[in-house]
Parts: C-alpha cells; sequence; structure tokens
C-alpha cells in the first residue's frame, strides 16, 4: 500500500470458500502466504541440507494437526520493546534491503496488478505492525536534476517477524501504478508511478533503498487483548491489517488475542481478493474471534441497486458496528483518500438514523483514541 503525502488523523486520546489442507510448498526457510496451513506443528530444520539442496519441499498435514497450532517465532526480544522504533534509517542515509521475492496477488481479471513484495532487511530495520517502510526508487528525481527520488511510504504487510517468521523480512502490498491515456485508452510508460514499477519489477536479489519505520497512527494497541477492532480496507489498504491478523491468529506470541477482529475489504471484483485464504482459514479455525465481510464493487450490489462498496457493507451491519463502537472497539480506516468522504457520509447518515449527532460521536472517537485513519 503506497501512500506518497500520507493524511494522518490525529487520533488524540465469516465466508466461504473451504480451504482443505492441500499441500503446503516451503521454499527455502520462507513460508509463502498461500499455505493453507500454519506449519509449527512440525519440526523441521529449514537450513538442513535437504531443505537447501531442493528447491522446495512438500509437506503434508492432517487438518486436525494444523488448526489452531500458532507458528513459533523469533527472536521473541522483538516483543520487548516499550515504544515503537522509528526512522531508525533517514532519506540521506537510507538501508540497502535486499528483495527476496516479488508474487502477483491477484487474478487475471482484477483491474490493475497487486503484487507482494518481501524484502530482507536483516534485522536491521525493526518495526511494529501498522507501521510504514519509505522506498527510494533508483535513478534521479526528474524535478530535481541530480538528486534522489523523493521516499514513496508503503504500509507493510506482515508482521515483525515477517513472512519467514525470524524478524528478517517486510512485506509490502504494492498495486502497479500505471496511466492510461483518456483519448486514446493506451497505456502511457512515460506517466507510470516510478516507485510501484520499480518493485514490482524487481526480482530477488535486487537491492533497494529502504527509510524508517514509520507512524504510529496505526499501530495496533495491545493494552486490551479482548478488544474489538473493526478494518476497513480499500484494495492495498488491508496491508496492515494482514499484519494484525496474522499477529492475532497465526504467530505465537506474548500477544494473546481473545476479542473480535472484523475486517471490511473493498475491491472492484473476486479476483481484486487479496490474502482470501489467509482471512479464510481465520475465519475457519477462530469463529468467534474474527468476521470478514467483502465488498465487491463490480459483482455485487447493494440494497439501492448501486455497486457495493465497503460504506455499504458497513451500513448492512450498522446496528452492530454502533454499539461495538459505543462499547469501545477501534475501528481502522486504510486505502486511497477517496474511500472517506463515502465512509463518513454513510456513518453520519446511520448516526442520525439512530438520533445520534456524528460530528459529537466522531469527536469522542477520537478523544477515546478510538479512530485510526491512514490514507493516501
Amino acid at each position: 500500500m503506497a501512500h506518497s503525502a500520507i493524511s494522518q488523523v490525529s487520533i488524540a486520546a465469516p465466508i466461504g470458500s473451504d480451504i482443505s489442507l492441500r499441500r503446503s510448498v516451503v521454499k527455502r526457510n520462507s513460508l509463502s502466504f498461500r499455505d493453507k496451513s500454519w506449519a509449527s506443528t512440525l519440526s523441521w530444520d529449514l537450513k538442513s541440507q535437504t531443505a537447501l539442496k531442493s528447491n522446495q519441499f512438500i509437506v503434508r498435514m492432517s487438518v486436525q494437526q494444523a488448526s489452531k497450532s500458532k507458528v513459533a517465532v523469533s527472536p521473541l526480544e522483538l516483543e520487548d520493546a516499550k515504544e515503537p522504533p522509528l526512522n531508525i534509517f533517514k532519506p540521506k542515509e537510507p538501508y540497502t534491503a535486499t528483495i527476496v521475492s516479488v508474487e502477483r496477488l491477484v487474478g487475471p481479471k482484477a483491474p490493475g496488478e497487486t503484487c507482494h513484495i518481501v524484502i530482507d532487511h536483516g534485522g536491521n530495520v525493526p518495526y511494529w505492525e501498522g507501521q510504514s517502510y519509505g522506498v527510494i526508487p533508483p535513478g534521479e528525481n526528474p524535478k530535481k536534476p541530480g538528486s534522489p527520488h523523493n521516499v514513496r511510504l508503503y504500509s507493510i504487510a506482515s508482521t515483525r517477524y515477517g513472512d519467514s517468521f525470524d524478524g528478517k523480512t517486510a512485506s509490502l502490498c504494492v498495486r502497479r501504478a500505471v496511466y492510461y491515456d483518456p483519448e486514446t485508452g493506451k497505456e502511457d510508460p512515460s506517466k507510470s508511478g516510478v516507485c510501484s514499477n520499480f518493485l514490482c519489477n524487481s526480482k530477488p536479489g535486487d537491492k533497494v533503498q529502504i527509510t524508517g519505520p514509520s507512524g504510529k497512527i496505526m499501530l495496533l494497541p495491545e493494552d486490551n487483548p479482548n478488544a474489538t477492532h473493526i478494518m476497513i480496507a480499500t484494495g492495498t489498504g488491508v496491508a496492515p491489517f494482514r499484519g494484525y491478523l496474522r499477529r492475532m491468529f497465526m504467530e505465537d506470541v506474548s500477544f494473546k488475542f481473545g476479542g473480535l477482529a472484523w475486517l471490511f475489504l473493498g475491491v472492484a471484483n473476486s479476483d481484486s481478493l487479496l490474502y482470501d485464504d489467509e482471512f479464510s482459514k481465520y475465519l475457519k479455525d477462530f469463529p468467534d474471534h474474527f468476521r470478514y465481510d467483502r465488498a465487491l464493487s463490480r459483482e455485487q450490489k447493494n440494497k439501492n441497486g448501486g455497486k457495493m462498496y465497503v460504506q455499504d457493507k458497513i451500513e448492512e451491519y450498522s446496528d452492530e458496528v454502533f454499539k461495538l463502537l459505543d462499547e469501545g472497539a477501534h475501528i481502522y480506516f486504510c486505502g486511497l483518500k477517496g474511500m472517506m468522504p463515502g465512509i463518513q457520509e454513510t456513518l453520519k447518515r446511520v448516526a442520525e438514523q439512530r438520533g445520534e449527532n456524528w460530528d459529537e460521536k466522531l469527536s469522542q472517537l477520537k478523544k477515546n483514541k478510538q479512530w485510526h485513519v491512514e490514507v493516501y
């Protein structure tokens, strides 16, 4: 998820596809996010000669084994810090990290291309869930010849332990920015997004300049492990929520989540869904603690017969959402800034129908630190 200029709002004081456990392919000391199973129940030494000799080996697991077991992570010292790491590497002196993998996340019918990019930072650029990395693409800034490109910010889509569970990688969820000429309808490569295309085109072993981590707005409050977290994402805005949910449901960490996590994800169509296998698995394994609602604007209709946007899905459950907010739930919004006006209008309308004043309610939510927004 990219946000070149993040506008951050200051915050003062369950579904289908049957995820049968097919086989889980493990590639060289890292678990692909497509795995349909958690792997902690297996005692394999991934660094063993067998693993290194073969590019991949296949692990079969029983449904019973995989259902609730959580993955062991290291180093557990990453749990100890009282404050989040901030701006360890600055734009003038970035860290040179290495691309581990680039994988297309979306199906053939998705408009545009979204990639999952794993970056090896060697444990030198630690971060917490909900933070962002800056990326400086190679080349010079066309507006300032001789100077490097400006930093582009991307929300991190992994937990602090990364997709390999060893604290050495971070994952980004990046949509390739392309420009189509409105007259010819053809793509104009000269206007493509410099950084998103650099990342999506990169190959394992390529170097990438990163800064950060930055951001405190979207940090997951862990003071109450039984809290409710309502997460509203459009597109690559799902990145921080993937990190939250892996921390809550996948990893064996000191944070023992016993509350409710409710994800609303808005995308164009089924082929555009991001990390759907992971989310569907949590739904199956933790039905009392996870809810997952998708809004597919090109495939579903809202109650008025129009396109189903994420705010329409929230409106369907507005009584529950408002009740949870009144009980202290945290609500998070992440995605393109164009998502917020429609959502705010819907919440305002719902509040008025309930005889509440939305502006007063919103200022109370902000005051209580329940309202978290990061849009770009």
